[in-house]
């Protein structure tokens, strides 16, 4: 064999020998993936208790407003005269066990409307949580109650007043 194939055949060897132990020096590693599925969340008024009632209200010559504390109890300013029962409504939790949630309100502020139109707002709107979060049971339940104040005109006209008071519940 002439010395030319000779160097020839040594150089491709060593130069497979270079690229071989370059693939040799790759490593890998592998992560763990994982995910956790929590259960469904769902918020309902309660049915028997389902209504932030203001209760009934003399408007004075003057402005004033009603709060009523998420639990149930009314403050009412003094341009106006307030009588009858209020109500904070209850709202039920459902989801995963031990789970934290928060709540917030659909809307800051929700009007009232009577039948001839007229109209009064309310705000304000607070729940019975500390910082609207709660911790779900072990049964993946929890009830809130829900408080607010409503704004009366001065001269505010008679009539029945209703509107929709929205929340939201996501896990935290």
């Amino acid at each position: 064999m002439s010395k030319f194939v000779r160097y020839a055949v040594v150089g491709a060897a060593v130069a497979s020998l270079g690229i071989a132990s370059g693939a040799q020096a790759a490593t890998s590693a592998q992560a763990n993936a994982s995910a956790t599925i929590l259960n469904s969340l769902a918020v309902a008024v309660s049915p028997t208790d389902n209504t932030l009632d203001f209760a009934t209200i003399a408007p004075g010559a003057s402005a004033g407003t009603v709060a009523v504390a998420p639990d149930g109890t009314r403050t009412c300013a003094a341009s106006v005269i307030c009588t009858g029962t209020t109500n904070a409504p209850t709202f039920d939790i459902t989801g995963a066990a031990n789970a934290t949630v928060y709540v917030r309100f659909n809307n800051a502020t929700v009007t009232l409307t009577d039948a001839a139109s007229d109209t009064m707002t309310a705000d304000t709107f607070a729940t019975n949580l500390p910082s609207d979060t709660a911790t779900l049971s072990a049964g993946g339940t929890a009830s809130f109650t829900v408080g607010g104040s409503l704004h009366v005109g001065a001269s505010q006209p008679a009539g029945s007043y209703t509107g929709q008071l929205g929340v939201n519940v996501a896990y935290n």
